[in-house]
């Protein structure tokens, strides 16, 4: 499909974005962009753009991520990112998140990036009787309640935590998210995306809330 076809216009996300994003999984390139800049400003750019305008009031001021690839650094040398991310961000590397791309929707919160003082205020606070037991019983809520929980685990236990700890498997995250993926169901392309969302976001407040509270941002310069 070419940037000239007409797309519907939807009150949720096209389930052409889905197809965009499979489209340039088989073909990442910017000729292929070129041809189709158009359609990935209707069918993905705005409706993605209006989300997270609809839900700035509840959450926060959205960052829209762009669609190009930083490849100075890497061996993947595609030019475009295959998928497109928004983010409401609390504190550093923390925050809210939903993207769109060639498998669905997908919704995650918590803290997917962190410094050495983020992971020892972090580890500090599972340790604590208090903020560690409420992190237990916003975990399990979250899993209850059917989300995916992630982020960089270490294979072994930190070093001096013993093998008895009772919240040993989250003192070996250095990085702690919850996520769920909706695929395509047949309210995307209406307004009830949107209600989704704000949904998914809500139940992952009280870990966004403990992140800000017990791990915050990075004391090191220019890392906050």
């Amino acid at each position: 499909m070419a940037g000239h076809v007409a797309i519907p216009q939807v009150d949720g996300i096209p389930l052409d974005a889905v197809a965009f994003y499979r489209e340039l999984a088989e073909s990442n390139s910017r000729e292929w962009w070129a041809a189709n800049k158009d359609r990935y400003a209707v069918s993905v750019q705005e409706p993605m753009a209006h989300l997270g305008d609809v839900l700035t009031d509840e959450f926060g001021e959205p960052k829209l991520f762009r669609p190009n690839r930083d490849v100075r650094f890497s061996k993947d040398k595609s030019p475009y990112k295959d998928h497109q991310g928004l983010f409401v961000p609390t504190s550093a590397r923390m925050g809210w998140y939903v993207q769109i791309g060639p498998d669905g929707l997908r919704t995650a919160g918590g803290f997917y990036a962190s410094e050495s003082d983020q992971v020892a205020r972090y580890r500090a606070s599972v340790q604590d009787d208090v903020a560690g037991a409420l992190l237990v019983n916003i975990v399990d809520a979250l899993l209850d309640n059917g989300f995916d929980i992630g982020g960089d685990v270490l294979a072994t236990r930190p070093r001096g935590i013993p093998e008895d700890h009772p919240r040993l498997e989250l003192l070996r995250h250095r990085t702690l998210t919850a996520a769920r993926d909706h695929g395509t169901p047949d309210w995307l392309e209406t307004e009830e995306a949107h209600e989704r969302v704000r949904a998914d976001w809500d139940a992952m407040r009280p870990l966004i809330e403990w992140c800000d509270q017990y791990v915050g941002a990075s004391e090191k310069p220019g890392r906050r």
